[in-house]
């Protein structure tokens, strides 16, 4: 794992957009959280991002967002054929390293409905709903996880 660098924005807007299509939702709902999901260069120098690679290719990453104590997990997304084998799990514990040694007590987590129960499994509680960042009217889940 490392910290994403400017030239990642491509493939980590890549990633973001594939993960969220594995989850089957149609054409025009993805058309709509495409902007949500696109990161510039800009966007990579602000945030912390920190990519997983394989074979020197990003095959996932997540971000922190926010100052101590309280934080956001942001993001975090897999490649879709790597779904499934534990690269989520080590991409979140990496998270709640980072975020721990950073001085966040908590992050907070806008979840996707399907990667609620992922969450959950890692010890995530629910503490409400989020308005959709992209699509009017549509609530996410609103998780908080400690990071200690």
């Amino acid at each position: 794992m490392r910290r994403a660098r400017p030239d990642d924005a491509g493939v980590v807007s890549e990633v973001a957009q594939a993960a969220k299509a594995h989850w089957g939702y149609d054409e025009e709902f993805l058309a709509a959280v495409r902007d949500e999901l696109t990161y510039t260069a800009d966007d990579v120098v602000r945030r912390h991002i920190v990519v997983a690679e394989a074979d020197g290719a990003v095959i996932g990453f997540y971000s922190l967002d926010g100052e101590p104590p309280a934080g956001e997990l942001g993001n975090l997304w897999v490649r879709p054929d790597h779904i499934g084998t534990g690269l989520g799990r080590l991409l979140f514990e990496h998270a709640m390293t980072t975020a721990a040694a950073a001085g966040h007590e908590h992050l907070d987590v806008d979840s996707d409905p399907y990667a609620e129960g992922f969450y959950l499994r890692m010890g995530a509680e629910r503490i409400g709903e989020s308005p959709s960042g992209s699509i009017p009217g549509r609530m996410v889940p609103k998780l908080r996880v400690r990071t200690a």
